[in-house]
């Protein structure tokens, strides 16, 4: 009988013993698993999310991060709105003059080009409209240069397509100016097709729901991004609905004016009638500037009264630094005492176990066995206990990721499979239970290497 069938056995003649041992050490290998696997499944998400495709986010006064988790991660609430006025001062070229051509209202200087337009050349501005919700998802209003003129992916090259229909158009003759694009979790959750039609709650999931629906026109490919849990509306329809229409501000405080927001006049669904310029207002602008403009552009709009620019490579960048990794290793500190704890009851189980067993020792010497089969035979059942609780563990790690989506996906938006896996700290589980295993059972072995076979037997 070779030396790992004899310590198979005698662990098997102890199974109380070591099963609770056993399970001790799947308990602390399952808490890290468990950490690993969801602060690495957070922390690609918040790495792959950064890289974004524009530089700058433009939006009211207020918390940049604040800024960032509502426009990047549709999470939190929104800052604050700007008017639109203020989008058109980015547009590069003449683009001002041409968004009032195409609005209509009344616009100050209305033929000077933007402001920051000079920055812009080869770049875009994208608007956003947040603060509604289609059930638990966000709704963003926007235009079709999202789609267009964004990018998704780890390097920021995979163009958004379509696992069935289009983008979404600023006017359509079938639709009018109501018409959706949702991601593939907001179509998969709540069972849209092209054709089906979706309600925006006003303000918060519980808020009252616009009469005025949205006909879903495209449905996009999974990204992996915030975009599968949004449902992108048409922002020339979202002026449409009721409560959208901005209100009158006071100049120097940007505080609204009670009872001057009044409703969109508009005849049919089908009607071309646009909400006026003076009457929009955004809550985020997505930037390029062209080259390296976005650091001056930058610090300038933060001198302004109103507006902030954020760059949410850096602030993603500074919520890794700050809290995610810190966290992290906080937590897996935590979690490997527990491992330690473990690895001292597999020795205080052996060792234990060792007056009871020293009549076996000196029988199995008297038979020619040498001290070192002995020794190897202790060390052997301890690094057994080691990874058969470490492979459980793992196993049972896996298992609880996905069970925790329902606490982890409103207040992250991150979705944990069974396969998660960490890739960089996750293979060092096997060889450190090899060495917990192996520590646990020097002091019995040395026990058993010590066992005086004349006395004993």
């Amino acid at each position: 009988m070779n030396l790992f069938a004899i310590a198979i056995r005698n662990l098997w003649y102890r199974p109380l013993a070591s099963m609770l041992t056993a399970l001790s050490m799947a308990l602390g290998v399952a808490l890290v698993v468990l950490v690993l696997t969801i602060s690495g499944v957070i922390e690609k998400s918040l790495e792959r999310t950064s890289n974004v495709g524009y530089n700058l986010i433009i939006g009211a006064k207020g918390s940049p991060l604040q800024l960032v988790f509502n426009t990047v991660f549709f999470l939190s609430k929104p800052v604050e709105n700007i008017p639109y006025s203020y989008y058109l001062e980015y547009l590069p070229g003449d683009g001002r003059q041409q968004e009032r051509e195409r609005i209509g209202g009344e616009l100050k200087e209305p033929d000077r080009r933007g402001l920051y337009s000079f920055l812009m050349k080869g770049g875009f501005a994208i608007p956003l409209c947040m603060g509604d919700y289609v059930d638990r998802f966000r709704c963003v209003a926007t235009t079709p240069d999202y789609f267009a003129l964004l990018k998704h992916g780890d390097t920021n090259d995979s163009p958004y397509t379509f696992s069935a229909g289009r983008n979404f158009q600023d006017y359509s003759e079938e639709h009018g100016f109501f018409e959706a694009v949702v991601g593939a979790e907001v179509a998969e959750s709540l069972n849209l097709k092209l054709g089906s039609e979706i309600f925006a709650s006003h303000g918060a999931e519980s808020g009252d729901t616009h009469a005025q629906g949205f006909v879903v026109v495209g449905i996009l490919d999974r990204t992996g991004s915030p975009n599968d849990r949004g449902a992108f509306v048409n922002i020339e329809g979202f002026y449409l609905l009721e409560g959208h229409v901005a209100p009158d501000r006071d100049e120097e405080s940007g505080l609204e004016k009670a009872g001057t927001a009044t409703g969109p006049e508009r005849s049919s669904k089908l009607s071309k009638l646009r909400l006026p310029i003076e009457k929009r207002e955004v809550t985020a602008i997505l930037l390029k500037p062209s080259g390296f403009a976005a650091i001056g552009l930058e610090k300038q709009v933060n001198k302004t009264k109103f507006a902030q620019a954020v760059s949410p490579i850096a602030q993603i960048e500074g919520l890794l630094g700050l809290f995610v990794r810190p966290l992290r290793w906080a937590l897996l500190a935590l979690t490997s005492l527990v491992c330690i704890v473990s690895a001292i009851s597999i020795l205080v189980s052996i060792y234990n176990s060792m007056n009871e067993r020293k009549k076996d020792i000196a029988v199995m010497r008297a038979l020619g066995a040498s001290r070192d089969h002995i020794t190897a035979i202790i060390l052997l059942e301890s690094l057994l206990i080691a990874m058969a609780g470490g492979l459980v563990g793992w196993l049972a790690g896996h298992a609880l990721g996905p069970l925790s989506n329902p606490w982890t996906m409103p207040a992250t938006g991150v979705k944990i499979d069974w396969l998660s896996f960490n890739s960089s700290l996750e293979p060092w589980i096997i060889p450190g239970l090899v060495v917990v295993g192996t520590l646990a059972g020097v002091i019995p072995a040395v026990a058993a290497y010590r066992t005086p076979v004349a006395k004993s037997l």
